[in-house]
């Protein structure tokens, strides 16, 4: 009996793996549009600091330039209530009486503060 041969020319070769389409992006894109949006957030960061810092300066700035409005305004409110006392101890003590050594205006050294300090 003769033996089985194979075809002239051989065998078709085996295929073994399987055949899947690739289906959507390369993944080399999807860390290119990773690092673009990461770069846009830290662009965004970087722009968000600096503005903040800015404000901050534009902040103290205006609290320098205002303090000396906010003093005056502290100065006439301590002359109103020492003369709104002055009044009332006439009223009750009558005009003989005095009770300090001087005229002269001087600045309370005891003040009121709140219970609660309140930040902005």
């Amino acid at each position: 009996m003769p033996q089985d041969l194979p075809p002239a020319g051989g065998y078709e070769a085996v295929q073994y793996k399987r055949n899947i389409p690739i289906r959507g992006l390369q993944p080399v894109w999807y860390l290119v549009g990773c690092a673009a949006i990461m770069a846009y957030g830290w662009r965004k960061v970087f722009l968000g600091n600096r503005e903040k810092n800015e404000l901050g300066r534009e902040k103290m700035w205006s609290r320098i330039y205002i303090t000396p409005l906010l003093q005056a305004e502290e100065d006439r409110d301590q002359a109103r209530r020492y003369f709104a006392d002055q009044a009332r101890e006439k009223e009750l003590l009558g005009s003989t009486s005095r009770p300090y050594n001087s005229d002269r205006f001087v600045r309370p050294t005891i003040t009121y503060s709140p219970s609660k300090v309140t930040r902005d």
